[in-house]
Order: structure tokens, then C-alpha cells, then sequence
């Protein structure tokens, strides 16, 4: 159809959906085609039959939509009405425990239309419902619509009464008894989805949404993990917005669901409690899962990358104990992702995969790498970059707090470098419109010090003797302290330590030797006079075990020591 629109992404601040230009429901026009998806298990003839019949009286014109119905695995098979005018297609699927994602990424595959509604088979809407979701996807590529449903008995309404009402169906229940559950309060809570809270993803429902079909592939669909009812709207809300996506509520998309909230509300509390371990590892967000240290999920709340740009200033060591220090960070539910570059042959980046190649919170990856960190983890909410330095424990749990509710976050320290924090929904909405992350909402600077970052020192170089990656002697010492238990175990760890000091002095005094020696034989094959090599200085150290004086010999600048 020619003369259309094209949507484009949004770049609205936040999630302020209040910024979009949109037409008033009166005055608008439609130009694009829709597709209404409908999950169906077990749904009684007359229940499909009064959902279908509000449909037929739609003000959309009924030339741009279909109505996709998705049977799943119903006994016996779901049979579409006889004789209706409505574009209408029934799809089957084989029935394996709750179906309801499955259901509806086999309808979103089968439409042949780019603006998705998706709709509950036991659900009424009201005329406009249609042009009140698709009139935003008109204007924006990436938001997704939620309209509200209210719960209500249906008790004398048949199909031929919702057919030829010409009024709202609303007028119907007025004298009902209605209950709307948790989206109003959420609303209220929330300012209508436009505040600075991160959570505006609870209020998503699946039984009356709409989307694109281009962000709905993106997001990646319904999760057919989901065999249990609960969860699954709320966690594919999650990913969208954890995509950049704008969540917008729309009021005049009002639908009304068949029955009571209390009809089977045992049986759902008791699948939604057994739902919550699955949602906190998809959901990384605190009112979802637990704050306590020592879990792991598979969605982590903040990835760090850690990035070692130029080696020659930072040594392997280095970037070693960087990541020890995150993992170590008040800041617990993270990954860290190591980039570095490989313009030595790949040598660093192999000693990096060794070091970290079984811990599972920890990726090496090339710089520039084929997929960043955005890719590998797209709906963790909080993207941090830091540079290879030596930083203190804790860094994360300080950029998190200097965040606050703005967008991002950055300081830049003394030797160039950046370290930051920014929002995963700001970023993949600055990719799809090529603006900052910083353009849809508030940024803040950090000082340096507060993050108590240390700048590169000639001690990192590779130029400079690099020292052991661990154990370093102070983890030695620890490490046999700890085995201390008696006295034989203090007797066992002395000795210990004196062998250690022995051998260092033997290892020492062999060397200094080794050099006076050499030096001797190339004076005499010189003919020149032999002088001695060495210079003995005496300390007021006393021996470890004759009580004599500790002498320590200077050779060639090399220390060797011995008991006088």
C-alpha cells in the first residue's frame, strides 16, 4: 500500500512515552495492516465465539486484519466457527505441558502482517481496541502497547448480544461486579510508566498487547521455556524494555475477560509460586531475585568489561588482579568480560584464557571483537567499562551508587582512560538511532578519587620484571597459616619458614659466588690484577639459630647472606 509511514525508533527520554506524536484516535488514519493472535487450549465454543464476535466490530477496517487463532493441542481439536466474516486462519500445535509461549511465536511466525496484537481467547474487547494500539505503531518501530483488562461474569450475554451492541460493551457490566488485578496500582505507581523507576515491565499482558513485528523478532519472542502459567508476560515485558524498547500504556485499548478473577485463582497462585525460581534467573532485577552473595544467574544484573587496550602498559599480572577485584566487589550478581588486544600473535590472549578458561563469571574475548558485550548480554540491565588498572575491591558498588537513576555515568582518570556505568536499554536504543545513550536521559560525572582507581605505573609495564599472577609469598603464608591447628601444626609451619629463609640465602650466596668467579677467571685471561669482587658489609642482624651476627655480602649487585 503505497503512501505509508515509516515508524521509526523511539528517542524519547526514559521511557516517556508522553514525547510521541501521536494521532489522536479520532483523526487517525490507518495504513498498516494487522495481525490479531490468538492462543487457544481447551476454550468452551461459546467463549471463542463472543471473543470473535467483539472483533467483528472493530473500527479498523476489516480488509487490514487477520485474526490467527493457534490451537494448542485442544482434545478433541479446535474447530473455527462455520461461517464468520472475519479473515479468519486456525493453526494446531502438538500439546506439550503449558503452551501458551509456543502458541504465540507460531502465530507471530504464521501472520502475515508487521503490526503483532496478541490477544486471550476468553477476552472482550471494546471497538476502538485496534486502532488504539495500532496507531502507535504508526509512529514508533520499537514500542510495545499494553491495554487494560478488567475481570467480569458474563452470565446472560451470548455472542448475537456482543455482535450487534453498538455502544461500549462496558455499558453491558455496569452493574457487575468488575476487578481489575495489579495494573492500576502499578500505574499510579509509576506515574502512567513515565517516572525514572526501572521496573515499568510489570505492567506488561500478554492477553492484550501490541508490537512490531521487526522488535518482536529482536526481542526474540515469547520464552518457550515457560510450561507453567506465570511469569511469561512479565519477563518477555523484561527483555523489551531491556532492549530500548518504549512501554506504552494505551487506556482506549480496553478488554474484558470472561469470569472472575477467583475463578482457579488457587491453582494460579500455586503455578506462580512455582514460577519465582525460574523468573529470578530471568529477570535481573531486586524485586525478582535475591541479594544475597554467592548465586549465580543466568541473566547477571551488571556486566563489567574489563578492557586492556594497550599492553605495554599494564602486564598480565595486572589485568589479572583487575578482574580478581571485581569478582571480589561488594557488587556480586556480575560477569566480567576480558577484551584485550591480540596484536602480539594472540600470545596475551592465551594466557588470559588460561587463567580464567574455567570460571564461568569471567570471558576473554579479542578487542575489537566480531560481538561486544551488548551482544553476549543484551538485557543485563547495567554495562560497566573499566580499564586494566589497579583498581581497589568495590569499584562497582561505587559507580552503581554515583548512577542513582540517571542514564550514565562517567569518570575519567588521570592517565586517560574512562571508566563508566550506562543503562542497557539507553545503549541499545543509541545503536538503533545513532544517537549517546547520554540523549535519553540524565548523566552524571564522577570524580576519579571516589572510584580510587590508580593510574598506570612504570612497576605494571612489561618492561618492568613481572611478578607471579598468584600466589604471591603474603597467599603462601595465609594459605599454610590457616592450616595451623595445634602445636605440632606450629611446629610443622616454623620450620617451614626457616627452610624458606635457608634456602633463599644458599639460592643467594651460590650466585654471588658463581659471579666472583667468572669475574676472576676474565681478569687473569685479561692479565690484569685480580680485586677482589666483593664487599663485605656487617649488620647488627643476629643469625637464625648461632646468635652471631647477620653478614650480608654485595657482589655485582647481587645479595648473598651467611651467619659469622
Amino acid at each position: 500500500m503505497t503512501g505509508r509511514a515509516v515508524p521509526r525508533p523511539n528517542t524519547v527520554r526514559y521511557n516517556d512515552w508522553r514525547e510521541v506524536d501521536v494521532e489522536p484516535l479520532g483523526a487517525f488514519t490507518p495504513t498498516l495492516p494487522v495481525s490479531v493472535i490468538i492462543p487457544c487450549w481447551q476454550t468452551p465454543e461459546k467463549t471463542l465465539a463472543m471473543t470473535l464476535a467483539a472483533l467483528e466490530r472493530q473500527t479498523y477496517p476489516r480488509d487490514m486484519f487477520e485474526v490467527v487463532l493457534v490451537d494448542d493441542g485442544s482434545r478433541p481439536p479446535l474447530q473455527g466457527p462455520a461461517a464468520t466474516p472475519l479473515n479468519l486462519k486456525v493453526l494446531r500445535q502438538e500439546r506439550r505441558g503449558f503452551g501458551l509461549a509456543r502458541a504465540r511465536n507460531a502465530g507471530a511466525r504464521a501472520a502475515v502482517h508487521d503490526v503483532l496484537l496478541f490477544l486471550d481467547s476468553d477476552v472482550l474487547v471494546e471497538k476502538d481496541w485496534m486502532a488504539a494500539h495500532a496507531r502507535w505503531h504508526h509512529a514508533v518501530s520499537d514500542v510495545v502497547t499494553t491495554g487494560q483488562v478488567a475481570h467480569v461474569g458474563m452470565e446472560g450475554i451470548d455472542p448475537e448480544t456482543i455482535r450487534r451492541r453498538r455502544g461500549a460493551l462496558g455499558e453491558l457490566f455496569s452493574n457487575r461486579a468488575t476487578r481489575n488485578p495489579g495494573t492500576e496500582s502499578h500505574l499510579a505507581g509509576t506515574g502512567n510508566l513515565t517516572s525514572r523507576r526501572d521496573d515499568p515491565f510489570r505492567m506488561m499482558a500478554g492477553g492484550n498487547l501490541g508490537i512490531g513485528r521487526e522488535f518482536h523478532d529482536l526481542v526474540g519472542g515469547h520464552d518457550e521455556s515457560f510450561t507453567r502459567w506465570g511469569f511469561e508476560d512479565i519477563e518477555f515485558g523484561y527483555r523489551a524494555y531491556g532492549r530500548g524498547g518504549l512501554l506504552a500504556p494505551e487506556p482506549n485499548a480496553f478488554a474484558w475477560h470472561q469470569g472472575v478473577w477467583s475463578e482457579g485463582r488457587d491453582a494460579k497462585v500455586r503455578s506462580h509460586q512455582l514460577q519465582r525460581g525460574k523468573a529470578a534467573h530471568l529477570i535481573a532485577h531486586p524485586g525478582f531475585r535475591s541479594d544475597q552473595p554467592g548465586r549465580i544467574f543466568a541473566v547477571p544484573r551488571f556486566v563489567v568489561t574489563v578492557v586492556d587496550a594497550d599492553p605495554r602498559r599494564r602486564s598480565t599480572s595486572a589485568v589479572v588482579r583487575a578482574v580478581a577485584n571485581v569478582l571480589a566487589d561488594r557488587v556480586h550478581d556480575l560477569v566480567v568480560r576480558v577484551e584485550t588486544d591480540a596484536a602480539d600473535g594472540g600470545e596475551r590472549l592465551a594466557r588470559l584464557r588460561d587463567e580464567f578458561a574455567p570460571d564461568p563469571r569471567v570471558r576473554v574475548a579479542p578487542s575489537p571483537a566480531a560481538r561486544d558485550a551488548l551482544d553476549e548480554f543484551p538485557v543485563s540491565p547495567f554495562h560497566v567499562v573499566l580499564p586494566a588498572a589497579g583498581f581497589a575491591r568495590g569499584v562497582v558498588h561505587r559507580l552503581r551508587a554515583r548512577l542513582g537513576d540517571a542514564v550514565t555515568a562517567t569518570a575519567e582518570l588521570p592517565d586517560g582512560t574512562t571508566a563508566s556505568i550506562t543503562r542497557a536499554w539507553a545503549l541499545h536504543r543509541a545503536r538503533r538511532t545513532g544517537k549517546r545513550p547520554a540523549d535519553f536521559g540524565e548523566t552524571r560525572t564522577v570524580p576519579a578519587r571516589a572510584l580510587k582507581i590508580e593510574a598506570a605505573g612504570p612497576a605494571d609495564g612489561v618492561d618492568a620484571p613481572e611478578p607471579e599472577c598468584y600466589p604471591d609469598t603474603r597467599e603462601r603464608l595465609r594459605a599454610r597459616a590457616r592450616n595451623v591447628h595445634g602445636p605440632g601444626d606450629a611446629w610443622a609451619f616454623l620450620k617451614w619458614l626457616g627452610e624458606g629463609g635457608h634456602r633463599k640465602a644458599d639460592t643467594a650466596r651460590r650466585a654471588a659466588g658463581q659471579r666472583l668467579r667468572l669475574a676472576r677467571r676474565s681478569r687473569r685471561a685479561n692479565g690484569g690484577t685480580v680485586r677482589p669482587a666483593a664487599t663485605k658489609r656487617r649488620t647488627s642482624a643476629r643469625g637464625p639459630s648461632s646468635g652471631g651476627r647477620r653478614v650480608v655480602f654485595v657482589a655485582n649487585g647481587l645479595a648473598a647472606g651467611g651467619v659469622e
